[in-house]
């Protein structure tokens, strides 16, 4: 992680591009014409920072202007390419860029100083925990304040304005004060391309007087930026291979597990190339479901320990050998640690490194490298999958329900089984939209994306907003339950602005469901809000929006058909009213278990 102040040093040369190493092995974000002079009153920092988030991808921007940011909007604004999106509050605008980037491969959010930066830092936080590239800019006090013993406004009262940027540093992997125009250039460049390369958040803090005057440093159009290509050791991979080629050819019944990290690591074509090639049974871990394709011939579901999909666990738990690609093992994907695994059968490959069991592990080795490699060299063995098919029952369907009787959740979610395909993109709210969603089956091309890692009630309104804008050929079908929407309702407003077509299932269960099966109490219970009319107060008649509640499969089927038809190309609220205690059997178990791991008495060393 590295901080980079701007200082007053004017004899350090003006940095015109990124990513300058002496490698001949590099890849071009985006290629261009050589870069034209362009009018000196142009040669803005503002300018060249909108020009730089449009190249990378960025072409939404997530917003909410605060004095310290106002003239830096005023440049996003007039840059043709730039999308700027005002949103509600500063926590959505970051939850926001994170579903932007989820998409994209790079999000960006411009907040004001500290009073706004210390709001968005959460969802920056839960981007760093996920692993996505999220610009995070923040308008910052004039230059001339710093080093004076002043004290500002939107500060907590004292003259040192670092507290926010000591803030950052936890959650970011490059932070850059920009308190001058000498090297803003370079300091912003490399805050960009340090983002795109480690794919995690990064913070600019960029003077509030500074967007607006003319430098020599931006008198030409950008260079485009071009990133060395990372590159694996290859004796260290050919190591590797040979290592997990022997230890594989002596297993009788190994399986493969995708695991979250295979975004990051770009190789999720190369886990299926090598699921092809060597006939294993293929598992993915609930963190990376959507990056591993359903439609496989070998798929065998969901790997979540006691709350896998039915026979996943039992032929992932019993195999004598298990490939883990990009996993994370944390309380709740190990289901307060209770996976029935063993490390002595275990490769774990990470993004960089390969660890054999009882063995060495191999660093500088890219999984992407060693999953192309490792499917050139392994003998097919389907025996897994054969044992798999041998068990395997089909899903049992839900009861049928009587005219007019109360919704089920089990029947909600066959309804949204139905309505998914190509075009579709599910998003999944933390609580009991996790297990309900993770039983879908996703058809190709399907999205899906949920906060596993981080956990953060309330993300899906802004990140809905965010993967919707980015992702304009899907429509997009988010689940989310009452407490989690009340963290962040406002949002919707925001979709709105945007046309925004999704389609919102609020689940009205009366509280915070996943809490309750962990550790009930009355805190778990909320205000119960008619959030129809909360919708219909938002929309106001002011775009395309349309809301219904509904309480028994009757209304529900309607509902479907409302949204899927005649309001297709509107913004859809269904409220869906179902009892209290009406949960996936999986969250029972999965909250039985974290309970248990959460209580654990003190064990004294």
């Amino acid at each position: 992680m590295e901080t980079k102040i701007g200082n007053m040093d004017s004899s350090k040369p003006a940095c015109n591009d990124v990513g300058s190493l002496p490698s001949s092995d590099v890849s071009v974000v985006q290629n261009s014409v050589a870069p034209a002079l362009i009018a000196s009153c142009e040669a803005t920092l503002g300018r060249h920072l909108a020009r730089r988030l449009v190249e990378i991808g960025a072409t939404d921007v997530f917003s909410v202007p605060g004095d310290f940011n106002l003239t830096l909007l005023d440049h996003l604004i007039a840059e043709p390419g730039l999308n700027l999106i005002g949103c509600c509050n500063e926590l959505n605008a970051g939850y926001a860029a994170d579903g932007f980037a989820r998409r994209r491969g790079v999000g960006a959010c411009v907040v004001t100083f500290t009073v706004g930066g210390l709001s968005v830092i959460n969802a920056i936080a839960g981007a760093y925990s996920e692993n996505l590239p999220v610009i995070c800019i923040v308008g910052g006090p004039n230059s001339n304040d710093y080093g004076t013993n002043r004290i500002l406004h939107h500060t907590i009262g004292l003259p040192d304005f670092s507290q926010e940027l000591r803030c950052f540093q936890a959650v970011t992997c490059f932070q850059a004060v920009v308190s001058n125009l000498e090297d803003a250039h370079e300091l912003i460049d490399t805050a960009i391309s340090t983002a795109l390369k480690e794919s995690k958040p990064v913070y600019i803090s960029i003077s509030c007087n500074l967007s607006a005057i003319p430098h020599p440093t931006f008198s030409r159009e950008p260079v485009p930026f071009s990133l060395s290509t990372r590159l694996s050791n290859k004796l260290g991979l050919e190591a590797a291979v040979d290592a997990a080629v022997e230890f594989l050819h002596k297993a009788v019944k190994p399986v493969m597990v995708g695991g979250p990290k295979l975004r990051v690591a770009k190789a999720c074509e190369a886990f299926v190339e090598l699921a092809d090639a060597c006939g294993y049974a293929v598992a993915a871990m609930p963190s990376a479901k959507g990056l591993v394709p359903e439609n496989h011939p070998r798929f065998i579901g969901t790997y979540w320990g006691a709350v896998s999909t039915a026979f996943c666990a039992e032929i992932v738990e019993s195999a004598d050998a298990y490939i883990f690609a990009g996993p994370i093992f944390n309380d709740y994907s190990s289901v307060g640690y209770s996976l029935l695994l063993k490390k002595e059968k275990a490769i774990i490959i990470q993004p960089d490194r390969v660890f054999i069991p009882n063995g060495p592990s191999f660093g500088c080795v890219l999984m992407k490298d060693f999953l192309h490699a490792l499917a050139k060299k392994l003998k097919n063995n389907t025996t897994a999958h054969e044992n798999y098919r041998r068990i395997y029952v089909p899903d049992g369907l839900p009861l049928k329900c009587e005219p007019k009787e109360p919704l089920r959740v089990n029947v909600l979610f066959k309804h949204i089984q139905a309505m998914l395909s190509s075009d579709t993109a599910v998003i999944a709210e933390t609580g009991d939209s996790w297990f309900n969603c993770q039983k879908l089956k996703l058809p190709e091309g399907c999205g899906y994306e949920f906060q596993m890692q981080y956990g953060s009630i309330g993300w899906s309104v802004g990140a809905t907003l965010g993967y919707a804008q980015a992702a304009k050929d899907k429509r997009v079908i988010a689940c989310i339950g009452d407490g989690s929407f009340q963290v962040t309702a406002q949002d919707v407003s925001t979709m709105l602005r945007c046309g925004q077509r999704t389609i919102i299932f609020l689940i009205n269960n009366g509280g915070y469901t996943i809490e309750v099966e962990i550790h009930d109490g009355p805190y778990n219970v909320i205000k119960n809000w008619n959030y129809t009319a909360l919708v219909d107060a938002i929309h106001n008649g002011e775009g395309k929006c349309w809301t219904t509640k509904v309480r028994c499969e009757e209304e529900l089927v309607e509902a479907i058909e409302t949204a899927t038809g005649t309001m297709k190309d509107s913004l859809c609220f269904i409220e869906v009213i179902v009892h209290k205690d009406d949960t996936s059997k999986e969250l029972l178990e999965w909250g039985s278990r974290v309970s248990a791991a959460n209580s654990r008495p003190p064990n004294p060393q």
